[in-house]
C-alpha cells in the first residue's frame, strides 16, 4: 500500500487534541490509515458484535493509553455523549480517539452537538498525484484515486475497471443514501448521478437538471449539497470581487473522483479515451482536484472560485490563501498558445491577481513571478513552496 500523505498531519491532530474525526467517501482508505497508526484498538461500528463489545470494554479502553478507532462513526450516534464524558473527565489528555466516517449530514450534526471543542476535523480524499508516482498520473485520472478501483494495479487497472465503480455508486444509491437522509429512491438517485456526469465541469441549473429528472428545482439542488456532503462532488461558487463587468453567477459542478465519473458516463478501457468528447472537461476537474487536494494537505485554507464575464472572458479556477490570489486556466493540450496566456493576462487583470498559470500537458515549463506556463507537475510544485 502506498503511504498516505496525511499520516502526519493526523499525529498532529492526535497530539493536540482528545479526539479527530476523520472524514472522507467511503472505502477511500480511511480504515487501513487507521489501523497503521500506533496504539490503535478498532471498532467497526457497522458490525453489531463490535457495538457490543466497545459497550462493555468501555471504562477499561477509557483508562488504557490506546488510540481508541470507532469506524463509521455515523452508525452508532448513541456513542457519541459517552466520548464527550470520557473527553470531559479527563481534558488535559490528547489522541484519545479516531473517529472514522463517510460525510453524511447526520455524522456532522452530532459532531457539532456533542464534540464542539473536543475534536478535530480532516478529510481524507481518495489516492492523488502526492501519492503517486507522475508516471501513473494518467493512469490516476482516467481510473480515478479509490484503492480497490484499480489505480494500485497499475499494470492491469482495467481489470476493475469500470465494475467495481459501478458497483460503488449502486450501493451507494441503494442503502447508504437512504441511511444517510436522502428521500430520493435508488433509480432516480442513479438517475441524478448520470446526468451530473454529463455536467461535469459545468455551470449548475437546478431547474434544467430538475426538469429531467421530473423534481423541482428546490429538489434537485439539496439533492446536489446532499451528494457534496458526501465527497462525490466539488461545488466551486462563481467569484464575487467588485468588478465593472458582469458575472456569471452559477456554481459548476465537479467530480472529485474522475474515475467515478468515466464509469457513469460509459467509457471503457478499450476505447479510446482522448476520443471522447468530454475528455477535456474531465481533465479540467482532475487537474482541478489537484491542485485543491494540494493545498489541502499543506494545510494552507485556500478558497476556491471560478470566473466569468457576459461576454466570455473566463478562468477555470481562482483560488485565494492569505494575501495571495492565484487565476489557473487548464487546457487539454502540449502546446499552449499565446492567446490563451492573453486571455488569462486579461483576467488576472480584472481580478488583481498576484499569480496566474496556464496548466497544460506541456513538457517545457516556463515561470516566472508574476505568469506562468506549466504542466501539472509544475503547478504543484509552485503549490509545495507555500
Amino acid at each position: 500500500m502506498l503511504p498516505r500523505k496525511l499520516k502526519p498531519r493526523i499525529a498532529a491532530l492526535l497530539a493536540a487534541s482528545p479526539a479527530v474525526v476523520l472524514a472522507g467517501p467511503r472505502q477511500c482508505g480511511k480504515t487501513t490509515l487507521a489501523r497503521s497508526l500506533p496504539r490503535a484498538v478498532c471498532f467497526d461500528m457497522e458490525a453489531e458484535q463490535d457495538r457490543l463489545r466497545l459497550d462493555l470494554e468501555w471504562p477499561a479502553l477509557c483508562a488504557a493509553k490506546q488510540l481508541i478507532v470507532l469506524d463509521e462513526a455515523q452508525c452508532a450516534p448513541e456513542v457519541f455523549p459517552k466520548l464527550r464524558a470520557a473527553i470531559d473527565d479527563d481534558r488535559k489528555r490528547n489522541g484519545r480517539f479516531l473517529l472514522l466516517g463517510a460525510v453524511s449530514p447526520a455524522l456532522m450534526r452530532t459532531v457539532s452537538e456533542s464534540l464542539a471543542g473536543r475534536a478535530a476535523l480532516c478529510e481524507l480524499t481518495p489516492f492523488f498525484t502526492g501519492e503517486m508516482p507522475q508516471k501513473d498520473w494518467d493512469t490516476l485520472w482516467r481510473f480515478g484515486g479509490f484503492p480497490d478501483g484499480g489505480v494500485l494495479d497499475t499494470a492491469q487497472p482495467s481489470a476493475q475497471f469500470p465494475r467495481w465503480q459501478n458497483d460503488y455508486l449502486a450501493m451507494l444509491a441503494q442503502r447508504d443514501f437512504p441511511l444517510w437522509g436522502l428521500p430520493a429512491k435508488p433509480p432516480v438517485t442513479l438517475r441524478f448521478l448520470k446526468i451530473l456526469a454529463a455536467l461535469n465541469a459545468q455551470p449548475w441549473n437546478a431547474s434544467q437538471v430538475g426538469l429531467s429528472l421530473g423534481i423541482s428545482y428546490h429538489t434537485a439542488a439539496a439533492y446536489l449539497a446532499f451528494l457534496e456532503q458526501t465527497y462525490l462532488l466539488r461545488v466551486i461558487q462563481p467569484w464575487s470581487g467588485n468588478t465593472l463587468k458582469r458575472l456569471t453567477k452559477s456554481p459548476r459542478v465537479y467530480w472529485r473522483d474522475s474515475g467515478l465519473c468515466h464509469a457513469l458516463l460509459g467509457w471503457t478501457a478499450e476505447r479510446d479515451f482522448f476520443a471522447n468528447p468530454w475528455v477535456g472537461a474531465s481533465w479540467e476537474g482532475f487537474v482541478i482536484e489537484q491542485i485543491l487536494t494540494a493545498f489541502k494537505t499543506a494545510g494552507i485554507a485556500a478558497e476556491p472560485s471560478w470566473f466569468r464575464t457576459s461576454d466570455g472572458l473566463e478562468a477555470d479556477l481562482i483560488v485565494e490563501f492569505g494575501a495571495q490570489r492565484w487565476v489557473i486556466e487548464i487546457k487539454l493540450t502540449t502546446a499552449p498558445s499565446r492567446s490563451e496566456l492573453d486571455v488569462l493576462e486579461k483576467v488576472a487583470g480584472i481580478v488583481g491577481a498576484t499569480r496566474s498559470f496556464l496548466v497544460t500537458r506541456t513538457t517545457k515549463n516556463a515561470i516566472t513571478e508574476v505568469k506562468s506556463s506549466v504542466n501539472l507537475a509544475g503547478m504543484l510544485r509552485e503549490i509545495g513552496k507555500f
